[in-house]
């Protein structure tokens, strides 16, 4: 049976979402209150990654969180503050960050990931899209022995998991990449990892959808959800009034301000993070993530991006140029003789990722409303999850049996 779905958020896990429903015949809005021209979707660092096996919520992380909460340069940023949510959200992350938790979400993340690689793939083949991708894997540069038996350790667990990775040497991660420069002790590279240009997908994506038959209301924000008989029976935007039959929350950071509206609570913090873009030759050729800084950097198409930090300070867009400072002093640490220069700091840009507690994603139905699909939480892995979220929730609504378990998934499920 076909349905009228409404998709409230145009970000990557949105139109995800809605090429696959489309796909299979339903009538799909999406309603978002920007243009669909940025946002996290657009300055990720466009990984697809079965390599982050490891949730945000890991054993450690409260105690690190707690040392760098008061250091604004700090990979892992968390702004103080007295608010109800922020201190909800925060004590669910503790319980969250066991080891036990962890060692029972790392096959899911896993699966999820490569997933959603397959998905990406096959959105290539089809013929209908020319965006950038590349599967060239990942390189974790590291610079000190610690730094670098840490990673080692997710390598050996990722290993576990059928993943290809190998511990190699300074040496051999420059006969990779001779251009680069690099400066490192060694590196932990996992062949599983793909990267893509975002801005070229999102662009691509949304042409296609418009010309088959998905309607965009854009810049028009949802004001108001009305309920009747344990259904969303209306929606209601600064615009306009719509009829759903299904309604998919994709609204990212944002999707917490509108299941306040429902009465549901949805465990989320908008997690800050910086890119800069150097549009000229860097001789980068294989995507890495500086270990000790936590920068991603990634070869993309026509320039090279360095992504990193994160900072949970809430939903604003401000630029903190102490942050990008971080990212830029990292890539001259790691690239010997590479500097970004001032005019590229100037034209940094952010966005927000929205994190749960636990470090999965929210997919699939509440137990509140019959007809209203969750789809948010994704946190740094909303790029390489997109596709996988989109297919799962076009199952969902064509009452299909779901490619993946969506358990541990759950919109309700407690922390």
């Amino acid at each position: 049976m076909n349905k009228e779905v409404v998709i409230i958020g145009g970000g990557i896990i949105g139109l995800c979402s809605a090429y696959y429903l489309q796909k299979e015949g339903h009538k799909v809005t999406v309603i978002d209150k920007s243009d669909i021209t940025k946002g996290a979707s657009f300055v990720n660092a466009g990984y697809i990654t079965p390599s982050h096996i490891i949730p945000l919520a890991a054993p450690g992380m409260i105690t690190k969180g707690i040392k760098w909460m008061f250091n604004s340069t700090s990979p892992f940023y968390i702004k103080p503050r007295l608010d109800k949510d922020f201190l909800q959200w925060s004590w669910a992350f503790k319980k969250s960050a066991s080891l036990k938790k962890v060692e029972k979400a790392i096959p899911v993340i896993k699966d999820i990931n490569i997933f959603g690689r397959d998905l990406y793939e096959k959105i290539k083949a089809s013929g209908d899209f020319n965006f950038h991708y590349e599967r060239k894997g990942l390189l974790m540069l590291y610079k000190t022995d610690k730094a670098g038996e840490e990673e080692w350790k997710i390598g050996q667990r990722a290993i576990k998991e059928g993943l290809n990775v190998k511990n190699i040497t300074a040496d051999e991660v420059r006969k990779m990449n001779p251009e680069a420069n690099i400066d490192c002790k060694g590196a932990v590279y996992f062949d599983s990892d793909a990267h893509m240009t975002p801005q070229e997908f999102m662009t691509e994506m949304h042409s296609y959808l418009k010309l088959n038959g998905v309607t965009f209301y854009t810049n028009e924000e949802v004001k108001d959800l009305s309920v009747s008989e344990g259904k969303i029976s209306e929606i209601i935007t600064s615009e306009r009034k719509l009829n759903p039959d299904e309604v998919v929350l994709a609204a990212g950071s944002w999707s917490p301000l509108l299941t306040k509206k429902l009465g549901i609570k949805i465990p989320v913090q908008a997690g800050k993070g910086y890119s800069i873009n150097v549009e000229r030759e860097t001789g980068i050729t294989i995507p890495a993530i500086l270990v000790e800084a936590k920068v991603a950097v990634t070869p993309m198409n026509g320039f090279t991006r360095f992504a990193g930090t994160m900072e949970i300070a809430g939903i604003n867009d401000k630029i903190n140029p102490v942050r990008v400072k971080v990212i830029s002093k990292a890539a001259s640490d790691y690239y010997q003789g590479f500097k970004i220069n001032q005019e590229e700091l100037n034209q940094a840009d952010c966005g927000l990722r929205p994190c749960s507690p636990d470090g999965l994603p929210y997919i699939g139905r509440t137990e509140k409303y019959k007809n209203l699909t969750i789809a948010t939480g994704h946190a740094m892995m909303g790029w390489s999850l997109g596709p996988s979220t989109g297919k799962l929730v076009s199952e969902i609504i064509s009452d299909k049996k779901t490619s993946l378990d969506l358990h541990p998934f759950h919109p309700d499920r407690t922390f």
